[in-house]
């Protein structure tokens, strides 16, 4: 009696006595990274714009066109200088003295907001194959501004592609990542070529979307 009450008794005791600690929780989830919380910001202001654009327009309806509109409706909020062709600085890479050309988003910045929308139109529920931010219309619109804005500042997107072969290891790293910094530029400068951050496309538009409309 005594052996057999000992045996499983025992054991049960010891696995269910087992103190837990006070007050535990379970972990929180990591916050959203960088990139997801500027698509977040990036398609609430696209929804925004559509709510106020004259008629009003709904997702469903939404073309390559009304996306090529919003793209030059932030234009208002940019912040690099591109030079018109009768301006003396036209296709200077360092203008060294300012003018009166207007301020526009750098193409840089448009190219990865599309990005952005075009993942969160999809994560959203819209199907690829009626996505409005990867329509022809708006490759072809981002190809000009490349275009354009590259001949405003004499800045040859295209040799980011090429890649040196150097004897030298020190050296070819060098050349390529040089290659790299003309392509994307620092966007510091406030000209084309540089490309801005961003964040900052369209964190200071959020608001004034709601106040500011467009006409078809």
């Amino acid at each position: 009696m005594d052996s057999a009450s000992e045996g499983p008794s025992a054991a049960v005791t010891t696995t269910t006595t087992t103190p837990k600690p006070e007050g535990s929780s379970p972990a929180p989830p990591p916050p959203p990274s960088r990139y997801e919380s500027q698509k977040r910001r990036d398609w609430n202001t696209f929804l925004q714009y559509l709510q106020n654009h004259k008629p009003p327009l709904t997702l469903a309806r939404c073309s390559g066109a009304h996306v090529i509109e919003f793209l030059k409706y932030l234009d208002q909020f940019g912040k690099t200088k591109v030079h018109v062709t009768g301006c003396p600085y036209f296709g200077h890479p360092n203008p060294p003295a300012p003018c009166a050309c207007p301020l526009k988003q750098a193409w840089g910045s448009l190219d990865a907001l599309i990005g952005r929308l075009r993942a969160a139109y999809e994560e959203n529920g819209g199907r690829p194959e009626s996505n409005p931010f990867g329509a022809k219309a708006v490759r072809i619109y981002l190809r000009e501004v490349r275009e354009s804005q590259s001949k405003a500042r004499g800045i040859p997107y295209e040799k980011k592609k090429r890649k040196r072969v150097s004897s030298s290891g020190g050296n070819g790293g060098g050349a390529n990542s040089g290659a790299v910094s003309i392509a994307s530029g620092s966007g510091g400068d406030g000209c084309v070529g540089g490309v801005g951050s961003s964040a900052s496309l369209t964190s200071a538009t959020a608001t004034d979307i709601v106040t500011t409309t467009t006409t078809v």
